[in-house]
């Protein structure tokens, strides 16, 4: 019987749900544990109540403990510093991770009026969307998929932003009013990935999770956080990035993006490299990043 270690919001069971079905399509038993995090049960800004790490401490407590072998996290609310003991045992081909509007009457981010009020709970999308110049207005939500949504329906807000991921888990992508372009919003480092973290000596379900590896989404997603690392950014922080393996002249290499918000605007570059050296590639950048501001 392999424990899975899940948050007990509908879009942490339902990706741990995913995870538990492609197992069980193995030949695992597989049972899940819910259990409740400091982000889970605390409604006040992220940042004020330990930014990176409050969604996954316990999960993380728990795997140490023996009382879960596995647990299943959104790579985006991961730490980049590894915990001493486990390991991410694996991580599954990565969902879009684009970021979507969830907007009044069917509108686009072009179609909203200027002094439109926005909601979202994170710096980097904030940052983004001001240095678009379109007049709107951002403001800080918290909350789960349903309580982000409702502030339109009930019409306290024009929209919100969100990661199409989650609504694509749940269910949910027919209220998506327009998906954002990385152009105009470049996601969170590891937005749409999962991360599996288990014990690192744990060989048995090391072996059982092997099957669920993607190598292509694990060189992206390795880029992207080591360039958050290097920025020594947390999930709070204004700095978006994605990667991608794409066929070059000489073979497959990575490409990364990278955004950071500063006080005069935000900060883009993109470089190259080869897929076998995505640290490097996430450092490079990183401090190509960290010159230029």
């Amino acid at each position: 019987m392999i424990r899975l270690g899940t948050r007990r919001s509908k879009l942490a069971t339902a990706q741990s749900t995913i995870v538990a079905d492609q197992l069980r399509a193995l030949g695992h038993e597989v049972e899940l544990v819910l259990i409740t995090t400091t982000g889970d049960v605390n409604r006040a800004p992220v940042e004020q109540i330990g930014g990176t790490g409050i969604f996954v401490s316990a999960l993380r407590d728990a795997l140490l403990a023996h009382e879960i072998d596995i647990a299943v996290h959104s790579l985006k609310d991961l730490p980049t510093t590894p915990l001493d003991g486990l390991t991410l045992g694996a991580i599954p081909v990565r969902e879009d991770p684009r970021d979507v509007l969830v907007a009044r009457d069917g509108l686009t981010l072009g179609e909203l009026p200027r002094g439109a009020l926005v909601g979202t709970g994170a710096a980097r999308r904030a940052a983004q969307l001001d240095a678009l110049g379109l007049g709107i207005e951002c403001t800080g939500i918290r909350g789960n998929v349903d309580t982000r949504i409702s502030l339109v329906t009930d019409g306290k807000l024009d929209a919100v932003v969100l990661a199409r991921a989650g609504l694509s888990r749940l269910g949910r992508l027919a209220e998506v009013t327009e998906t954002l372009d990385p152009i105009q919003m470049l996601p969170a480092p590891g937005q749409g990935a999962l991360g599996i973290e288990c014990r690192a000596d744990d060989t048995g379900v090391l072996a059982a999770l092997a099957p669920l590896e993607d190598p292509a989404t694990r060189v992206a997603v390795t880029a992207e956080r080591q360039l958050m690392a290097t920025l020594e950014a947390g999930c709070t922080a204004p700095v978006g990035a994605l990667a991608e393996v794409v066929e070059g002249e000489d073979g497959p290499e990575l490409w990364l993006r990278g955004a950071l918000g500063q006080d005069d605007g935000v900060r883009r570059l993109s470089a190259n490299g080869p897929v076998d050296d995505p640290v490097s590639l996430g450092k490079a950048l990183a401090n190509e990043l960290l010159e230029r501001t």
